[in-house]
Parts: structure tokens; sequence; C-alpha cells
């Protein structure tokens, strides 16, 4: 017999998110196709799958140094959190109780709140202190069964504090197990001192801060924020093919409040990702589809603002779009780390399937932040990125709203969450 160093046994269902060769499923026949193993097993030797399939072939094949046994319970591949911003200094729950008193979350913006509101905390707090809360919001996402994340800067609108921000999530990610992509959002609104000055705000993202970015490889991506509070589409074009131009791909946060063109733009560009498209139209929908733009659709953020438009994710995948579904963890519009509680949203709020949803918090939202070659499923020779569910069917994930299910989590085969608890063990020498 083989030896592996950890078995899993016995699962009422392996759910591998398999089958395909492309990056992620689009349209409602891949998206809808989980590839489940009941009776499910899966072996680990040196933090990569041995081998995945019935218990019984399994245990034929393989002994295992570490064994254990999941009867009643889903293994599901480890949840991507494809669209974050972890780095902030206070939240904002004073703009919370205001917008329930019928406060617009525009016109608490446009007068100094919101973004700008973080922006000037974040600019002031240690870097220190910082990257403990970012690790302390990592291990929240872990908890609840994310082992990748793609975390945003946006809250310093400085090039220092930019910088700053993204150093923040380098340093956080390097003493966690969580693997986080990183993206520049310097572009996030325009900064107040620079209200009469726009051009040259955008000047000095474009020949100063992505460069210097791009520079100390500090990110991946470059993401603009198109909307009417933030940056028209010509200015969104400038400022991403920078971005192109010094190696960082695009991402565009578009439409969030009404149709401003920034799905085309994102089309148009060739961006990796699309965010929030709650009021993209249906030609915007065929030129994410046509370009093959991930749509990383945000359902908690549109609950919590009270936006009566939310984003048309039948139509989105009817069009053969490989739809993803993220928290927007933010301390302004969407608080809240649970990603299994986005995967619910996507359900009862975007009338998207069980199976839907699942492939839009694992391969799909792995592919719209480029980490579709480590998460997102479950295969041979990938890393053991898992997370098992006390719960006997992956329907449960959408259907216990609110509920963190998570019993156990494993990051490149290393027990990470145990009973809904945080493991930490010495790194591996």
């Amino acid at each position: 017999m083989r030896t592996a160093d950890l078995l899993l046994l016995g699962a009422a269902q392996v759910v591998t998110c398999d089958g395909g060769r492309a990056a992620a499923k689009r349209g409602p026949r891949e998206m809808n196709d989980l590839r489940v193993i009941e009776d499910g097993a899966i072996a680990v030797r040196r933090g990569k799958i041995l081998a995945v399939g019935p218990t019984n072939d399994i245990t034929r094949t393989y002994r295992g140094m570490q064994r254990f046994y999941c009867r009643g319970r889903t293994i599901l591949p480890g949840f991507v959190d494809a669209h974050t911003h972890p780095v902030f200094a206070k939240m904002r729950e004073d703009e919370f109780a205001r917008r329930t008193r019928g406060e617009d979350y525009e016109a608490i913006l446009a007068a100094g709140g919101g973004i700008h509101a973080s922006a000037e905390a974040l600019r002031e707090a240690p870097q220190s202190a910082l990257v403990a809360d970012v690790r302390a919001r990592l291990d929240s996402m872990l908890l609840h069964g994310t082992t990748a994340v793609e975390a945003k800067s946006g809250y310093g609108l400085t090039p220092e504090s930019e910088v700053k921000s993204l150093r923040v999530i380098q340093k956080a990610a390097a003493q966690h197990p969580m693997t986080a992509a990183r993206t520049f959002l310097g572009a996030h609104v325009v900064p107040k001192e620079y209200h009469r000055a726009r051009a040259a705000y955008v000047k000095l993202l474009i020949e100063q801060m992505i460069p210097r970015v791009a520079r100390q490889r500090l990110a991946s991506f470059c993401d603009v924020f198109v909307e009417k509070s933030a940056f028209s589409v010509k200015e969104a074009r400038e400022i991403l093919r920078a971005g192109k131009r010094h190696g960082l791909r695009p991402k565009v946060h578009a439409d969030q409040f009404r149709d401003s063109g920034g799905a085309k733009l994102a089309a148009e560009l060739g961006a990796i990702s699309v965010e929030h498209v709650d009021a993209t139209g249906r030609s915007g929908i065929r030129a994410l589809a046509k370009a093959g733009v991930i749509p990383v659709l945000l359902p908690a953020a549109a609950l919590f603002t009270g936006l009566t438009h939310k984003p048309n994710a039948r139509a989105l995948i009817e069009a053969g779009c490989a739809v993803a579904l993220a928290t927007d963890f933010n301390p302004g519009t969407a608080p809240s780390e649970n990603l299994a509680l986005t995967a619910s949203l996507g359900c009862s709020l975007l009338g998207m399937t069980p199976e839907e949803v699942i492939i839009a918090i694992t391969r799909n939202a792995a592919a719209a932040c480029g980490l579709q070659e480590n998460h997102g499923r479950i295969a041979k020779g990938r890393p053991a990125n898992l997370v098992v569910l006390d719960a006997p069917s992956y329907t449960f994930l959408p259907y216990r709203m609110g509920t963190n299910l998570v019993h156990q989590v494993f990051v490149n085969g290393r027990k990470v969450v145990k009973q809904g608890r945080r493991v930490r063990q010495a790194a591996p020498r």
C-alpha cells in the first residue's frame, strides 16, 4: 500500500468542483456541474492531493499517518473571497446608524464620510497595528472556510498610505496560512484634498503611484471605482492602461449605483474581473460574456446599503459568464467576513442555484483573482486546501443562512481549523 500523510475518509459528499480545462466554469450547464463523490475520501501527501474517490477505493490503496473520519460531513474546496477591503483603521457603525435614519450612502460620502473617513483614520494608523488587525480579520475569514482572498488597498489615497496598505496585506499574509492576492485601488475615490484638482490626482496615480507599486511588486492588479461619485470611464481607462503598461492586470468596480459604462470598459480592456455590476444593463452583460471577464457579485453590499436594484445573476449566467461571489468585506457597506452568508444571498437574493453559488465561491472566485492553480477545486496533484462542513450535503451551506457550519479547514494539508476553532502550528522548517 502507498503511504499518505493524511486520509479524510467516509465523507457523505466530496464536492470536487473539477472537470473541464478552463480556469472558470461558464454558463448554466458548467456552473451546475459540481462533480460530487458520495461516500468520498481524499489522500494527501506533502500538502498535495494524491487521490480523491470513493472511500473503498482510497482505503484499498493508501494507508495514512493521520486519518480523519468525516461521516455525515461534506468536504469542499477551500473558499476563495474574490473581493475584500481588509486594511482599515476603524469601523463605521455611526454611518450605518445614519443610513437607518434615511441618509443616502452617496450623500454621506460627498459630505466627507464613507471612504474619506476611512482614509483619514488609516493615514494616521501605525503599520504594526494595521498588520495585527488584518491578521485577525484573516483569522475570522479562515474560521468561515475561506482559504484564499483578494485584498485591496484604497483606504489611504496617498502614495505613502497606499504603499503602506499593500505592505500591511503582504506582511499579514506572510504570517498567516491564507493566500492573499493584492490589488492596488488608489483610484477608489478622489481624495478630499483633490476635489478641485481631479486631473492632478489622476496624474499622481499614473505617474507616481502605479509605477511605485509595480516596481516594488506590491500588487498583481490595478482596480478603479467607476461611478458618478468616483471616477469617469475616461479617467478609469487612462488609469487602467497605465496599470497594464506596468504589468498590473485590470479590475473594475463597475455600475454599483447606476449603469456608468464600467462593465463595458472592463470588457474593452480585457479585465480579469468586474466587481459589483448591480446596475449593469443587457449590453454590458453581453460585452462581459463575449470578453470572458468574470463578474464578481457582492449581494451583501447591495443588501446592507439598501439598494433597490441588485446584480442580474441569472442574465449573467445565461449569457455565458463565469460568475463569482464575494463578501466585499469592508467597514462601511459590507462588514461581514462570512462567505457562506454571501452564498445564501446568492440563492435567496440573486436567484442562483446551490450548485452555482458553490462554484461561485470556489473555482470561479479563484479564477477571478488569478489563484486558479492552487485554489478552487479538489483534484489529484493540487494543494490540499479543503473545508469540512458539519453537514451531510453541500446544499446546507446556502440553506443554513448565517450559520457557520465549518468543522475543519486544511491549508496545504495542514489542519488550521478544528471544530470551529483556530489551530496554530509552528511553520514547517
